[in-house]
């Protein structure tokens, strides 16, 4: 076994989900390649006392259930997963498909009979607030494709993304959750883009390591009612197996009254966006930092994470920086910052704290790659 895998497992079980003797974890895994690293960690797990149960499934199939899916089967679905969900003291998902576009072809209507069950009831409602839980993805020839890298050298950039000191990443984030938390009013500018909304009393997060690998963001929420202006996105995304780029938004009272995409389906763009009540409205706004991701994957784990990049998110906000947005919908859609992206410029309280990509405070350079 690659060392670099049993590492990587060691700091999943030890860091990210700290399991302790007797507790149950859920392993949620796709496609043979990620095997080796769900053997792992059933080892590290036996290590430590745990109790490791595994969830096997893959999107080719899936894509055969959804396209003949009913609410009332994915209502039974839901309940069966739920009923375990609720055993189980950790969870951690490991996505290797080898098809990110597996499911394009699935109607609107069956995605969200996926999304208002399965994805509602079982992992936002229960897994997110009662788990400590890691999501991830592991390297496979399609995702280096996705990435542009040779298999190679897309798993020497894996691992060192995704092995990174979080301890050392967690103090230097220590300023910035500061500042966050003592916010108003903020403005970000660039390229087609200038929005203006408020995170005033909404409490900032720092992850390091302990919920996605590989991590490196500050999260809060926008005041709900407080966004304006128009956002013009820069970094391909995928969301329920759709291909879209360039995408932007027009906010007015912090609702989305105007789409649009460069490249991808527009009608498929707006479906999403009329999916529930608050899927027109943001339920997060985070910094990327990872100092070893400075270019799109085309996976948004990954992702978010880019350093001198943000990601503002039409839907739902977690519960612990909640600005009162309930959706089926999460979609981090990232924006890069760096020069050689178009440059831009973030503001709080109407001092600047980043320019192109780059913090320009004293207390915040750290954070810089």
């Amino acid at each position: 076994m690659d060392e670099r895998i049993a590492k990587l497992a060691q700091n999943l079980v030890n860091y990210s989900m700290e399991v302790k003797k007797g507790e149950k974890v859920l392993i949620e895994a796709t496609d043979p390649d990620t095997y080796i690293l769900v053997e792992a960690l059933i080892n590290e797990i036996n290590k430590v006392g745990g109790l490791a149960f595994y969830r096997l499934h893959d999107d080719y199939v899936k894509r055969a259930q959804l396209l003949g899916a009913s609410k009332e089967q994915f209502e039974l679905e839901a309940k069966w997963q739920l009923d375990r969900m609720k055993e189980m003291d950790c969870f951690i998902g490991i996505r290797g498909t080898y098809n990110v576009l597996e499911l394009s072809d699935v109607p609107a209507d069956k995605l969200g009979i996926m999304s208002s069950t399965v994805m509602k009831k079982v992992h936002m409602e229960q897994r997110v607030p009662n788990t400590r839980w890691v999501v991830m993805r592991f390297p496979n020839r399609s995702f280096a494709q996705a990435a542009k890298m040779s298999s190679r050298e897309f798993e020497d950039f894996y691992f060192k993304a995704c092995l990174h000191d979080y301890s050392e990443m967690s103090k230097a984030m220590d300023p910035l959750v500061e500042l966050m938390d003592n916010t108003d009013k903020v403005q970000i500018k660039g390229p087609g883009t200038d929005l203006t909304f408020s995170i005033k009393d909404i409490k900032a997060i720092k992850c390091d390591g302990k919920l996605n690998i590989p991590d490196g963001e500050v999260f809060t929420a926008p005041v709900k009612d407080s966004v304006n202006g128009v956002l013009q996105y820069n970094t391909p995304t995928l969301y329920e197996g759709n291909y879209f780029d360039g995408i932007k938004l027009t906010f007015k009272d912090g609702k989305i009254v105007e789409e649009s995409c460069r490249v991808g389906d527009v009608e498929k763009l707006t479906n999403i966006f009329n999916r529930d009540e608050g899927s027109r409205f943001v339920g997060e706004f985070a910094l990327g930092v990872n100092p070893h991701i400075t270019r799109e994957m085309l996976d948004i784990l990954f992702d978010e994470k880019i350093a001198g990049s943000f990601h503002f998110t039409p839907g739902g906000c977690y519960d612990d920086a909640s600005n009162g947005n309930k959706s089926e919908v999460h979609w981090d859609m990232v924006c890069r910052q760096f020069a050689e992206n178009g440059g831009g410029e973030i503001y709080f309280d109407d001092v600047l704290i980043r320019k192109d990509g780059m913090f320009v405070l004293d207390e915040l350079k750290a954070l810089n790659p």
